[in-house]
């Protein structure tokens, strides 16, 4: 439709492909090697975390967070805020399909606390901030510095600190910030389990702020499901690699990729059902006066 639209021929375009096969050999220092994989970067982490079945679900925490669901072989349709896209396609097997749901602050949010505010001198000392109090004091941190994305999709909102008293320090506004990912995390995971219908039984992550032990706690008691931390945090690049592996033989099923995931740490849920509901009711108001400040 959209080459009709734009008089483009069919034949411009390379021919679609899977994203595991051999598309070519590379020249070069690497000639003769086999070009054997080709995934976009939440998809790769997908693969990578081994998020091979209905229900598995992995999300990201870079600079954003980026959640991904495998729902299967017949794609659904959100309705909920999020995006439907393709996983993978491994050889000649039926294309895998997944529920995607972006945030677009989370690890830029630590950045900013250093670079603009000067709270912290380096993105590592966020977490030890955070600890230097035994809870969030009250203080929601919303990071709507571009609008909200999956899955309120407002454009017209701004970032917001409420609930500041005299008695607020640095440390809970660092707390806050950690636990602003962890509660938009949450509110694409309630979208994604709506839309697929399917309950997880453990959300794995990745990426940099994975590795905050205070942050992954606080995403497990919110969304109640424990949370699973590998061994390698950077698992796009591995994902690319499994899908290449695949095309060549040095893995023979989805079995073998599942076989080499490593285990860090699993973080499971330790929070009263009163204490999740205050909090997420405290999270949702200042949602409310983060929206409307833009036009």
């Amino acid at each position: 439709e959209l080459l009709r639209i734009f008089d483009i021929p069919a034949a411009c375009l390379p021919k679609i492909c899977s994203s595991s096969e051999v598309y070519g050999e590379c020249v070069g220092a690497l000639a003769g090697v086999p070009l054997a994989g080709a995934l976009g970067d939440q998809q790769a982490a997908l693969l990578g975390q081994a998020c091979v079945n209905v229900g598995d679900a992995k999300n990201t925490y870079g600079t954003g967070c980026f959640l991904l669901m495998n729902v299967g072989e017949t794609p659904r349709i959100s309705t909920k805020g999020l995006l439907t896209t393709l996983a993978y396609q491994l050889g000649d097997a039926k294309p895998c399909y997944a529920l995607e749901g972006s945030i677009a602050i989370a690890g830029a949010l630590v950045q900013w606390l250093r670079d603009n505010l000067g709270i912290i001198k380096e993105s590592r000392e966020i977490e030890a901030l955070a600890r230097s109090v035994p809870d969030n004091g009250d203080v929601y941190f919303v990071p709507a510095f571009s609008g909200l994305f999956a899955p309120r999709w407002r454009g017209d909102a701004r970032g917001i600190i409420a609930g500041l008293t005299r008695f607020s320090n640095k440390g809970h506004i660092a707390r806050a910030a950690l636990e602003a990912a962890a509660f938009q995390t949450r509110e694409v995971l309630a979208a994604m389990i709506a839309d697929a219908g399917v309950e997880i039984s453990a959300l794995k992550v990745d990426g940099g702020m994975a590795g905050s032990d205070l942050l992954m706690q606080f995403q497990a008691d919110l969304i109640e499901a424990p949370v699973v931390r590998p061994s390698q945090l950077e698992l796009t690049a591995v994902g690319a690699a499994y899908a290449a592996g695949l095309a060549v033989g040095v893995y023979k099923s989805l079995d073998d990729i599942a076989a080499q995931t490593r285990e860090s740490r699993r973080f499971t849920p330790d929070m009263t059902l009163q204490e999740r509901a205050r909090l997420v009711a405290s999270w949702e108001k200042a949602v409310e006066r983060s929206l409307g400040w833009a036009v």
